[in-house]
């Protein structure tokens, strides 16, 4: 999203394009993938004196104006990207936090079962699979030799 559309975005809902704002915006964008904790480093590289409670409420901003999701990737904090993006779930590793992306429709046979037998409508597009990865898993079985 471009300064000149993000202010006006920002300006049409009666508020201001702050240096913040863009800063916290560009950090999401750039990072893909990011805890408030990581927009803050990447933020205070440019900007030293912005504080985490700012990344914080400006990442809320962010996300009830349709520019980022959250979706939660750990026990932690949530996770935060682009909104623009396609919709995707997650896989993340337990043994390294390699997040990778799928596509949300490999998980349609599930979200359809619990459809139909619960009456349960998910939402395959902010899900989190945790495991190990391929490589992960290799290094721990002698590089995919069974034992």
């Amino acid at each position: 999203m471009s300064e000149a559309s993000l202010a006006e975005l920002l300006r049409s809902r009666g508020l201001r394009l702050t240096p913040q704002r863009q800063l916290v915006l560009q950090a999401v964008l750039d990072l893909g993938h990011a805890t408030p904790e990581q927009v803050h480093h990447a933020v205070r590289e440019v900007a030293a004196g912005v504080n985490i409670t700012t990344i914080y409420r400006t990442l809320e901003l962010l996300e009830k104006l349709g520019l980022v999701k959250h979706t939660h990737l750990s026990h932690g904090s949530p996770t935060f990207h682009a909104a623009g993006e396609h919709q995707h779930a997650h896989l993340v590793c337990r043994e390294c936090g390699r997040i990778d992306e799928v596509e949300p429709e490999l998980l349609r046979p599930v979200a359809d079962r619990l459809a139909a037998e619960r009456g349960f409508q998910a939402d395959i597009g902010h899900v989190a699979l945790f495991g190990v990865c391929g490589e992960c898993g290799n290094a721990e079985h002698g590089n995919g030799e069974q034992e």
